[in-house]
């Protein structure tokens, strides 16, 4: 008997979910992550069914000195989703989503994405903060930060999360929140993986939709500089309710047409959205102005089609200290330069409730009122991966004289997540107490397959 048939029998009979190897038709789309650039072959993917199945596989691993990886939606860039020889623990069954409206209360299973989160918590016109697109699964997001459409009126994702359970190195089921477990509760909210199996979350709702006024105007890329620029000042001054986003983009009708455009979404009422968006709906001259009432699902979801499963990508991304003129010129000057017309520059403003939690409340470091700026490498052919790569590497070298220290953990590409700099940047005045906790709950360092704390 092979060692792989011996594996797959043995991990078979623990788990009520199919176990995959590579021998079987279903592995070769398991095994696959949203970034078609990474290519990977796990020995065995653990497709569980719920917390019971990860614990299994979590201790099976452990026993076999297999090195594990963890799938919820399976976004993540740098592809920590998957590794080669080891354990694939994949939650892409485990999808429910229970809402509470009453306590204004929704839990997730670990590999829900915010599709099915937002499908579920619409019905009562109730909302947390979640992704930018639906597909992203809300673990990966919401454990390394979780910036979204909702921040500047409700925080983070981290901040609308209430509890976590998790399967610990050890195989130990533990429920983590401000009551129990509140250190690792802390942790989690920001330092991203790097301690167990999220099989649970738990997250306060507020009142949003199902009606908002959301949508995006382009503009012709000849008036990028004015449109940059208008944004900048716009951002300045934003209530908390309005969440704006920009970016140097390629026209969605597939013409390769570049753009400059303004994205929004305001979470309060369609009046008051109506008014508070109304000088990006006036200024100069746009291509296309579909800044309207909409459902929130629907913003969510604006963005689906231009980050399709099996795409290659590769991103680089850093906080900007201001959004000065210079980032604005080499913005323009590096995106003209775009080898893909699938690829983009983009501006996430982060003000509001975002910004008023201290940078020490969780582990999620980056409250101050700024611009993150993120160059999206992305295309199809495998041929043209060194020109896209280049490109964005490139393009954040040209930036970096803008940039302020912090990273966004959930950004950081498969090269960075293993860089000490990159993860200690993600993780600022919080690397210390992080570690601290790694060393206690994962003194192994199972969970690596992140933006990984060394204990």
């Amino acid at each position: 008997m092979t060692t792989e048939v011996h594996w797959t029998d043995s991990l078979r009979a623990q788990m009520a979910g199919p176990v995959l190897a590579p021998s079987d038709p279903a592995y070769e789309d398991a095994r696959r992550v949203h970034n078609g650039l990474i290519d990977r072959r796990p020995a065995l993917v653990a497709r569980c069914h719920g917390t019971a199945d990860v614990q299994a596989a979590v201790r099976f691993a452990r026993e076999r000195g297999l090195e594990i990886a963890v799938r919820g939606g399976g976004h993540n860039v740098a592809g920590n989703a998957v590794c080669d020889g080891g354990l694939m623990i994949d939650l892409s069954a485990m999808r429910g989503v229970h809402v509470d409206p009453r306590a204004r209360r929704a839990r997730a299973q670990g590999g829900a994405t915010w599709g099915n989160y937002n499908r579920e918590t619409q019905l009562y016109g109730l909302a947390s903060t979640g992704g930018v697109v639906s597909t992203t699964g809300v673990g990966g997001l919401t454990l390394g930060g979780g910036l979204g459409w909702l921040m500047g009126k409700h925080g983070m994702a981290v901040d609308c999360l209430r509890a976590v359970e998790l399967v610990t190195a050890s195989g130990e089921v533990v429920r983590a929140s401000a009551d129990e477990h509140s250190d690792l509760f802390w942790a989690v909210r920001g330092g991203g993986g790097n301690f167990g199996v999220a099989t649970w979350l738990e997250y306060e709702l507020y009142p949003v939709g199902p009606m908002v006024l959301g949508g995006l105007v382009a503009h012709p890329f000849t008036a990028a500089r004015d449109v940059l620029r208008f944004y900048r000042d716009f951002t300045q001054s934003l209530p908390d309710d309005l969440t704006a986003f920009a970016g140097l983009l390629h026209a969605p009708d597939g013409s390769g047409a570049q753009i400059a455009a303004i994205m929004v979404c305001h979470a309060g009422s369609l009046e008051a959205g109506a008014a508070a968006v109304a000088p990006v709906k006036r200024f100069g001259s746009p291509v296309m102005d579909v800044i309207g009432p909409m459902p929130y699902s629907a913003v969510n979801m604006l963005f689906d089609a231009g980050f399709p499963r099996g795409a290659l990508n590769y991103w680089k991304s850093s906080f900007l200290a201001t959004l000065a003129d210079g980032a604005i010129d080499t913005m323009i000057e590096r995106f003209a330069a775009a080898p893909s017309p699938m690829s983009g520059l983009l501006l996430e403003h982060f003000h509001g409730a975002a910004t008023r939690v201290g940078p020490t409340d969780t582990a999620f470091p980056h409250r101050t009122v700024a611009h993150n700026f993120l160059a999206v490498a992305e295309w199809l052919e495998a041929s043209a991966t060194q020109a896209n790569v280049a490109w964005a590497r490139d393009t954040y070298a040209a930036l970096a004289p803008h940039f302020a220290s912090g990273r966004y953990a959930n950004y950081l590409n498969a090269e960075e997540v293993t860089q000490s700099g990159a993860v200690s940047d993600a993780f600022g005045p919080n690397w210390k107490r992080l570690r601290e906790v790694k060393e206690r709950i994962d003194p192994d360092n199972v969970f690596h397959l992140n933006q990984n704390i060394k204990p």
